[in-house]
């Protein structure tokens, strides 16, 4: 006899397709969730080491709380006055430099970063954007064509080109180390000329300034800055995306950019602004705003409402009175230390990389080699799943285990995290005898 949970993956592939994505070999159905756990409809209990999008914790308070009391009184789009949007924007621009100090808000992230393009675009009079070789910033249509890891809009699109992920651990083939910022460099700059040749122009880059989706990479000292240069010099913005790595998850910064010496011309944002409310946007200056909006008028029904705003200054209070940026300081540092400890232990560990409340532990088969350990991550992951605890995996060759948990993540989860993936680094490694 199938388990309600059978029944409802048929359900499932009958009504919203089979190659809609899922989560594990054995897939989880889930109930319900609170903090950094989740529970399924047997109410077992599974840490959450993966989701980011409950920034602040899943069902935090503050956040339902905010819902349902704006949600009682009004919910309607910015055409309005409301007091609600001018006071979220206020506090969330007043956490950049200057001269980041004005905001469009949307729905999504790919909305966002679609925004973003076009007011790069605009603005520029050109249209080529230059992303990673392994890059995903959404599933539109426009920013499909960004997608180099695997949207096939990316394949096929003159307006975009890409550069090798600027990844300290990999490299580059017969490169050494302390060349590796110059060789990175010069593939932006041939983008830039490749896009001048074909009459196309620079219109701007858009990174990820954690390079999350390619691996949370380590950069060569001063590779970023030096390509925000390059692609100002010759006319384009500069934008970053902020959708996985903004809000206190890097610790020290409420913005990873801010570890670097670039103020971004625009900053994209998305699914942990609302902790899964809908509510992503842009950050920009008060001109480059006004410049394009003067032309191309912007309206969202749903981005920048009542509600969502109300939400918005609900997860703002939530980092601040939980004292989650100092967390992720002190609770990754932990975990960081952890990491380590289990690389001195196994040899499928070839690289740990974090930054605050983000961890990458790249897996390899051999350590001189580097060779990609990508069937070891998927059964590390499965393993952890069994085990109560949820990862998943990132990289070019999905060999990467990320591990991103909620913002109130604990030394206590992380003890729960770390034997957790000594028990499956232990199982993987005896069966291909690493």
């Amino acid at each position: 006899m199938e388990s309600q949970t059978e029944l409802l993956l048929k359900r499932r592939h009958n009504t919203i397709g089979k190659y809609s994505p899922l989560f594990y070999e054995q897939p989880i159905h889930l109930a319900r969730g609170e903090g950094v756990w989740l529970y399924d409809t047997d109410d077992n209990k599974f840490l959450d080491c993966y989701n980011n999008v409950p920034h602040v914790g899943h069902c935090h308070p503050k956040v339902v709380n905010a819902i349902t009391q704006q949600v009682t009184k009004l919910n309607i789009h910015t055409r309005y006055l409301h007091e609600n949007i001018v006071n979220y924007v206020e506090r969330l621009t007043a956490t950049f430099a200057e001269p980041l100090n004005a905001a469009m808000l949307t729905c999504t992230g790919s909305e966002a970063n679609e925004l973003a393009l076009r007011m790069a675009r605009f603005m520029s009079g050109s249209q080529g954007i230059i992303v990673t070789d392994a890059a995903y910033h959404g599933n539109t249509e426009a920013v499909g064509e960004l997608g180099t890891g695997f949207m096939p809009e990316a394949q096929r699109t003159k307006r975009v080109r890409s550069f090798p992920i600027p990844d300290t651990y990999r490299g580059l083939p017969n490169v050494p180390v302390e060349e590796l910022k110059d060789a990175y460099l010069k593939h932006i700059k041939a983008a830039i000329n490749a896009f001048q040749e074909d009459g196309l122009g620079v219109a701007g880059m858009l990174v990820c300034p954690d390079f999350a989706n390619e691996g949370l990479l380590n950069l060569p000292d001063g590779f970023l800055e030096e390509a925000a240069e390059m692609v100002r010099a010759a006319g384009g913005f500069v934008i970053f995306d902020e959708v996985q790595a903004g809000f206190g998850r890097t610790g020290k910064h409420m913005w990873a950019h801010q570890w670097y010496d670039v103020v971004p011309d625009i900053v994209t944002m998305g699914k942990p602004m609302g902790n899964g409310f809908p509510l992503a946007g842009i950050v920009s200056s008060l001109d480059n705003i006004n410049a394009f909006t003067k032309h191309a008028m912007y309206f969202n029904t749903f981005g920048g409402t009542p509600v969502a705003c109300a939400v918005g200054n609900a997860v703002l209070d939530a980092l601040e009175e939980d004292n989650l940026l100092e967390n992720a300081v002190t609770t990754g540092q932990y975990v960081t230390e952890g990491l380590l400890k289990l690389q001195e232990k196994f040899d499928l560990i070839g690289d740990v990389r974090s930054r605050g409340m983000f961890f990458g532990v790249e897996l390899v088969l051999d350590k001189t080699l580097k060779t990609p350990a990508k069937v070891q991550a998927k059964q590390i992951v499965n393993f952890m799943r069994h085990h109560g605890v949820l990862i998943s995996t990132i990289g070019p060759s999905d060999s990467v285990l990320k591990i991103r948990p909620p913002m109130p993540f604990k030394p206590e989860h992380a003890d729960i995290l770390l034997a957790a993936l000594f028990k499956a680094f232990d199982a993987v490694s005896q069966e291909v005898g690493v």
